[in-house]
């Protein structure tokens, strides 16, 4: 089997030096290649990957802005590999992960493999981050089929990838959602996705993503790239009508449910339960808006960062960073 790790990276050099050997490490005894695609316009990481002179690295630029424009740039990169596996520039695998991932692969035959994230504070943060819970991921059974995930530690066949005919939209580059879209577009399309509970990688979650306003921001944009996914993958105007009706709907009940939840923080003087449900009204209004056609934007770029002409888009939660679904998140 031959195998890629694909790390998408944007202006990160701290993480990118910590992470690049950690995955080579992990994936040594099989000779995995690792491919550094880089979405900063200026090419800021090339001297640094190229420096290494390992063999195993490989680094690529690709200046059209956004994350889907780097995620296209793996699959093509990466095509005559068995298996790519798209993880961040701003994690770290836990060991056995690479054994898990491909052993998972390899049992099941499916066309992409989900491992775990679990996120790891770089500073303790306040007590109301780990008592509401807002960095907690989901953990499931290996061997459960899924229908989304995210590309954080994600292992696809290529092949299969390339007769499903699925490419990340890159209309979703800035705005987030294009991982979200690309899987549930695969697995509509007949690929099959398997979660693989003991491959694991830790997210470190740095200080300024720990502060309710980034919560909410998160919150709003996935579920705006929610309902503009589902509206994408509609197959005809009717069923684009129902499903803009049923996150109208549900945008709704989160909203109002939210806000019960707000009123009985305020009245119990629970700030966390407050949280919670301005967390989940931010969600329902992302929804909401998603389903009358209005975008989100997350990793809007200023223009003077370099871009193309009439690339960027306005400055929204923060900067795209090309690498996982967030904002230095």
């Amino acid at each position: 089997m031959t195998a890629v790790v694909a790390m998408l990276t944007y202006r990160r050099p701290e993480d990118l030096r910590v992470a690049v050997p950690a995955f080579l490490a992990a994936t040594s005894r099989d000779g995995a290649g690792l491919l550094v695609v880089d979405n900063d316009p200026a090419g800021s990481a090339r001297a640094w990957v190229e420096g290494l002179r390992d063999p195993r690295v490989r680094y690529v630029h690709e200046p059209r802005p956004g994350i889907a424009a780097g995620r296209n740039r793996a699959l093509d990169e990466c095509a005559d590999a068995d298996v790519l596996v798209f993880v961040d520039d701003d994690e770290r695998p836990e060991p056995g992960w690479w054994e898990a991932l491909t052993a998972c692969h390899r049992a099941t035959g499916a066309t992409g493999v989900v491992g775990a994230v679990v996120s790891e504070f770089v500073a303790e943060p306040e007590p109301w981050v780990r008592a509401g819970r807002f960095f907690e991921r989901r953990r499931l059974r290996t061997g459960t089929d899924v229908d989304v995930a995210a590309t954080n530690n994600l292992l696809l066949d290529v092949a299969a990838v390339r007769r499903l005919g699925v490419r990340f939209d890159e209309r979703f580059g800035l705005s987030g959602g294009s991982d979200t879209l690309f899987t549930r577009d695969l697995v509509r399309r007949g690929g099959r996705l398997v979660w693989c509970d003991e491959a694991v990688v830790v997210d470190r979650v740095p200080p300024d993503r720990t502060t309710p306003g980034w919560v909410l921001r998160r919150a709003r944009r996935s579920g705006n790239s929610a309902s503009r996914a589902e509206l994408v993958l509609a197959a005809d105007a009717a069923e684009r009508a129902r499903v803009r009706a049923r996150y109208l709907a549900r945008g709704g009940l989160r909203v109002a449910g939210g806000g019960v939840r707000v009123v009985l923080g305020a009245l119990r003087r629970d700030p966390v339960l407050r949280l919670v449900g301005r967390r989940n009204a931010a969600r329902g209004r992302g929804m909401v808006a998603g389903a009358l056609g209005h975008v989100v934007v997350e990793y809007g770029r200023p223009p003077e960062q370099g871009d193309p002409a009439g690339a960027a888009l306005p400055v929204g939660a923060g900067q795209d960073r090309a690498a996982p679904e967030r904002t230095r998140r």
